[in-house]
């Protein structure tokens, strides 16, 4: 008998099951892609980081009116998404599902505006003659394609989490998905948004053009 309760605890120690390490196996594996997409954003940053140090002649682009003043417009968008994102969180966790999907769809609202003077800013910088291979601005040719790797992969979660709030909110209303699946859409929600509060400085208030 003691042999057999000690492989029913040897089996309950290893087995893992649908909580592993004391957490729903869901949120688990939104952790883990949370820490793997980190490292990607983060060498990214490292690397633009340093071609900019290594550059003579970097790029300014960026003037106080519009472009950081839209950008700051975007960096509101993205906090204030977060704020309703915590709302919708609440509200599902209470059981509150009318409630739940009205947060989460003010949240795609954040994120949709952000998306849309994003892109603006996208074809403004396209007219006046940035690529991803060269500039106006100077002899840095770098300056294109970190730039638009950096914001063009941040865009790309941007717009995959408006399309899983989406899916969540429905699913939610509907009674498919419970509270769990809200607040695991919120995790990578505010893991977006925490990325632009290091693009937004480094990349826009840091290239704001001297007015002479």
């Amino acid at each position: 008998m003691q042999s057999h309760g000690a492989g029913e605890v040897g089996a309950s120690l290893w087995s893992g099951g649908v909580a592993p390490f004391a957490i729903p196996s869901k949120k688990l594996g939104m952790w883990l892609f949370i820490v793997s997409d980190a490292i990607t954003f983060c060498a990214m940053l490292i690397a633009y980081s340093y071609v900019r140090v290594a550059s003579v002649e970097w790029p300014k682009p960026f003037h106080f009116y519009p472009s950081i003043i839209v950008s700051s417009v975007m960096t509101f968008c993205l906090l204030t998404s977060s704020i309703t994102m915590v709302m919708a969180v609440a509200a599902a966790k209470r059981a509150d599902v009318a409630a739940a999907t009205k947060w989460i769809y003010a949240t795609m609202a954040g994120g949709i505006a952000f998306l849309v003077l994003h892109a603006n800013e996208w074809m403004t910088l396209i007219e006046e003659g940035l690529r991803p291979t060269s500039n106006a601005w100077g002899d840095t040719p770098l300056f294109g394609a970190t730039f638009f790797a950096l914001t063009g992969l941040h865009m790309t979660h941007v717009t995959i989490g408006v399309i899983v709030l989406l899916v969540i909110a429905i699913g939610h209303k509907n009674g498919r998905y419970p509270a769990d699946y809200v607040e695991i859409g919120g995790l990578y929600w505010h893991f977006v948004d925490l990325v632009w509060m290091f693009i937004f400085p480094l990349v826009y208030l840091m290239s704001v053009a001297v007015e002479h």
